[in-house]
């Protein structure tokens, strides 16, 4: 459940319509970040999609890039393992004033979480955490057959003086197949999987997924989303 949070300023909104390179939106997102610790720019939250890449977190294990030629690999310098970015994924950039929001960063984390949980809520999709392991997943388990459960968001953030950067990714109708040139997040283990919106039957696009993203984050985060032109504007 979305932690309590009193009222907060209106946030930036932006959503970009073609894909974006990976390093032009961090360079973005880095000097987004230093204008909002210096007080010159509001908070933003920016959704994109990206050309198909994997990024490599600080966790990342060499051996869990098992494709390593496939696509470009990019050192992300935010928390966790490898994970893969691509078309049909929404991506999530939130560049958020964490200081003013209770310096809380497991508070930070949990309703990043609850915030994708209500998103996938609005699509009749259950889903949550699960302890050990980051993200947030749907249980598949067949009645009465083994455990299976696969990953449908990743959650990944980098805080620099208490402002976040990196942030989430939903999969509404990527290519899965594209997951197999890395062990996702670390985890090998047979059992969990990786799933999207349109491989669990809703035939959701990128704008649906984007007003249940809105209309989840505005409620758990306490903030409203102001539209703005995107901050990198691309061919």
């Amino acid at each position: 459940m979305p932690l309590a949070m009193q009222k907060l300023p209106a946030i930036d909104w932006a959503v970009s319509d073609a894909p974006v390179p990976y390093a032009a939106a961090v360079a973005v997102m880095e000097a987004r970040a230093r204008a909002i610790h210096e007080g010159s720019a509001r908070e933003m939250v920016w959704f994109l999609e990206h050309p198909p890449l994997y990024t490599s977190g600080t966790s990342a294990k060499p051996e869990d890039l098992k494709d390593p030629g496939r696509f470009p690999v990019f050192d992300a310098g935010r928390g966790g393992q490898y994970t893969y970015h691509g078309p049909g994924q929404r991506v999530a950039y939130v560049m958020l004033n964490v200081g003013a929001r209770g310096r809380d960063v497991r508070a930070f984390v949990q309703n990043l979480e609850a915030w994708i949980i209500a998103a996938l809520a609005a699509f009749n999709v259950e889903a949550g955490t699960r302890d050990g392991r980051v993200g947030v997943w749907v249980d598949r388990t067949r009645a009465g057959g083994p455990l299976r459960e696969d990953k449908i968001a990743a959650i990944g953030v980098r805080l620099k003086r208490w402002v976040s950067y990196h942030g989430i990714s939903l999969n509404v109708e990527p290519d899965l197949e594209h997951f197999s040139g890395i062990t996702p997040c670390g985890i090998a283990d047979p059992r969990y999987g990786v799933t999207s919106l349109v491989d669990l039957g809703v035939p959701a696009s990128l704008a649906d997924a984007d007003i249940a993203l809105r209309d989840a984050f505005e409620q758990v985060f306490a903030s409203s989303l102001e539209p703005v032109p995107c901050p990198l504007q691309t061919a």
